[in-house]
């Protein structure tokens, strides 16, 4: 695990080493994908994808705020933000990698000696 980040360019070679399909259709399929649970969200839906987890909309309702140049009051109006829920196999999934790693890493650092007692 290098804790860096996946761009959306990585992610279309991805899926078009995965598929042999070529870079244009790959980036097509990722860009319908996108614009399909942006549309949905939009439109106040619920998309949910078993095993993966679910996308969804919370409301924020209005508040005050502060500017903090001037410390004045301001009105915040309400606003809806996506909010991404991960699945029970996906969290499974990566705290089992995780464990795994920490396993080896564990058993690499052991001497052999160690191990006898």
């Amino acid at each position: 695990m290098t804790g860096g980040s996946m761009t959306k360019a990585e992610l279309v070679e991805e899926v078009s080493r995965v598929s042999d399909l070529t870079k244009k259709h790959s980036e097509v399929i990722v860009d319908t994908v996108f614009k399909s649970i942006i549309d949905a969200l939009h439109r106040g839906e619920k998309i949910e994808l078993r095993g993966f987890g679910s996308f969804r909309l919370r409301k924020r309702e209005p508040r005050k705020g502060r500017n903090p140049k001037t410390g004045d009051k301001v009105d915040v109006p309400p606003k809806k933000v996506p909010y991404f829920k991960p699945g029970k196999e996906l969290k499974d999934l990566i705290n089992r990698e995780a464990e795994e790693a920490a396993a080896e890493e564990e058993s690499s650092t052991t001497p052999p000696d160690a191990l006898a007692v």
